[in-house]
């Protein structure tokens, strides 16, 4: 079937597929492990984070399985940019966003550090497995390091379990093993189903456009894989919440570039296009760098400076559109 309007279709209902599937595999997993003892904060600076990036790292290997590489890098740098851009500054347009002290003094250096290490991964124009391994390799100390910093974190971690529409802990008991069993599996069946959609949807739909993968990626797939980010810190935001919006958003982004790239190269070898080297990923360096000013700046981010991630976001994405 050549129809661009299945291709779409498949395209939005990919992307809903994930938005719940995300959802509810956090939920779930979260509550589990809170009633097998496991310390909540711990939980949630690790498997938190790692959800609101469960999209993009699902479409990256169902991506990488069907030899679609280029969605999926797109996907990457456009999810990141999204993040900062898009979701941070219209986020902080509806409400100006404080900013917790940890995520200026670490969360973002480390973001800026690992989007400044992923250039000499890319210079050969492919992240192959020793590059996978490597990213998967930081990863794993970040989430270590986490663990060693985590009771400092643990009333943001209770804020953003809020932000995220739920508590972890059941108190009332309601909620038995079975049924968070139960949301893990719908979770995970959501993400794998959507992953496909997307891919295929997405592959298919730049075919019949006459348009590069790298470019719906950059743009359809990656507006539509960031949808737990948007949600998470609009919520936030509408609930007072506000220096968890930057947080979610910066934690996303490390593991998109470090757990995403990395577990679709095991999968692979990805090809990177020239464009990636030479206009997306320095895009998604300056956003990055931007925000360290931006939250430094007297611990908030005002709506003045949202409106200036959303300008700078929109002004790259035409820049880099020119460039293909």
């Amino acid at each position: 079937m050549s129809d661009p309007v299945w291709y779409s279709v498949q395209l939005v209902g990919g992307c809903g597929a994930l938005y719940f599937g995300a959802e509810w595999l956090v939920r779930g997993a979260a509550r589990i492990a809170s009633n097998m003892g496991i310390s909540p904060v711990v939980v949630g600076l690790t498997l938190v984070s790692l959800g609101t990036s469960a999209p993009e790292l699902v479409v990256g290997i169902a991506a990488a399985l069907e030899d679609k590489v280029g969605v999926l890098m797109g996907n990457v740098m456009g999810s990141n940019l999204a993040n900062i851009g898009l979701i941070l500054g219209a986020t902080a347009v509806i409400r100006p966003l404080a900013v917790a002290d940890r995520v200026i003094s670490r969360d973002v250096p480390i973001m800026v550090l690992i989007t400044i290490f992923v250039y000499p991964l890319v210079l050969d124009y492919q992240v192959d497995l020793a590059d996978g391994v490597i990213l998967l390799v930081l990863v794993i100390v970040y989430v270590a390091f986490t663990f060693r910093t985590a009771e400092e974190d643990l009333s943001e971690f209770r804020e953003q379990t809020d932000a995220l529409g739920g508590d972890v802990e059941d108190p009332e008991g309601k909620r038995g093993i079975l049924g968070d069993v139960g949301l893990v599996v719908a979770g995970a069946i959501g993400l794998a189903f959507g992953g496909k959609a997307i891919v295929d949807g997405a592959s298919e739909l730049a075919q019949v456009m006459g348009v590069s993968q790298e470019m719906i990626g950059l743009t359809i797939v990656a507006v539509g894989t960031s949808l737990p980010e948007l949600v998470t810190s609009i919520v936030a935001a509408a609930r007072r919440q506000t220096d968890i919006a930057v947080g979610n958003i910066v934690g996303s982004n490390i593991f998109n570039l470090t757990a995403v790239l990395g577990t679709s190269a095991l999968v692979r070898d990805l090809t990177v296009d020239p464009s990636i080297l030479a206009r997306q990923l320095p895009a998604v360096l300056v956003l990055s760098l931007l925000v360290w000013p931006v939250t430094a700046s007297a611990k908030r981010v005002r709506r003045s400076e949202g409106l200036l991630l959303m300008f700078a976001y929109f002004g790259f994405m035409v820049w880099i559109t020119l460039g293909t």
